[in-house]
């Protein structure tokens, strides 16, 4: 049984919230990006932080509950020659406080996500999900994502 959904607002994330979103990130164990908390780690956020707030087809948008920072997410508008020239919104980074989990914050921040891109007309949202994450990916057709395709990665870094 879940526990009842929380009054959850998603704002875009401000210099003050990169403590809480990274912690966010270095909590994540399936996800192996090497995220830290370590305090020689901060300057890396904060050059990729004012990377993406300077960016415009950019942004990195917070969940939050009680001032306090339980979600992430990161979009980016993406528009390619296929599809006649068409706009999609890629979906990145996203996180819920593990505490917080199955509280209906998720569907928030997709919620928000989805309205966003139908805003902006654009044509679809897509994003990857690590194959570990079999109950993000239940997650995630249960708000009307459909597993079409494979991704495929190669790490540089």
């Amino acid at each position: 049984m879940h526990a009842p959904k929380l009054n959850v607002s998603i704002r875009l994330a401000k210099r003050e919230d990169l403590t809480d979103i990274i912690a966010l990130f270095a909590a994540d164990m399936i996800g192996g990006h090497g995220d830290t908390t370590a305090p020689d780690a901060f300057p890396d956020y904060l050059a990729a932080f004012d990377r993406i707030i300077a960016t415009p087809n950019e942004s990195l948008y917070v969940a939050e509950l009680d001032g306090a920072v339980v979600g992430t997410f990161q979009t980016t508008v993406l528009t390619t020659l296929s599809g006649r020239g068409s706009s999609n919104l890629l979906i990145e980074a996203v996180q819920t406080r593990k505490d917080m989990r199955g509280r209906g914050i998720g569907e928030t921040m997709m919620r928000f996500a989805i309205e966003s891109a139908r805003q902006q007309g654009l044509s679809k949202i897509q994003l990857s999900s690590n194959k570990a994450r079999v109950d993000a990916h239940r997650f995630y057709e249960r708000v009307g994502f459909e597993p079409s395709h494979l991704a495929f990665k190669i790490r540089l870094k």
